[in-house]
């Protein structure tokens, strides 16, 4: 999912209060993180996911496995904490700012 940036800081703002959801520990990503990711993002829609320091894989590494896992867009990721999204099937809360259409160029 590819958000424009509009998109992007309208979710970083809503995200900004919240508290993470789900915590990566020592032993990084499973599938049960994956899973509970997915329980979330279909509950909340934006979520935060910390990752603590004994984690196996890095931030960056983490943001972007599970951003592709769970078919969810990688909102930001500041120190070692992931924001992501992923709109909800069923009524979904979060509407987001529009999309401006593409400048198209014309040729002389």
């Amino acid at each position: 999912m590819e958000l424009t940036g509009k998109q992007r800081a309208y979710l970083r703002g809503l995200a900004h209060h919240l508290n993470p959801v789900v915590h990566l520990g020592p032993q990084g990503l499973s599938e049960a993180v994956v899973d509970k990711v997915n329980d979330e993002l279909e509950h909340h829609e934006l979520i935060k996911v910390k990752v603590g320091g004994n984690c196996l894989e890095s931030a960056d590494e983490a943001g972007e496995q599970l951003a592709e896992s769970c078919r969810a867009a990688l909102v930001q990721i500041i120190g070692h904490v992931i924001v992501l999204y992923r709109r909800r099937k069923k009524d979904p809360e979060i509407k987001l700012p529009r999309a401006s259409k593409t400048q198209v160029s014309t040729t002389i």
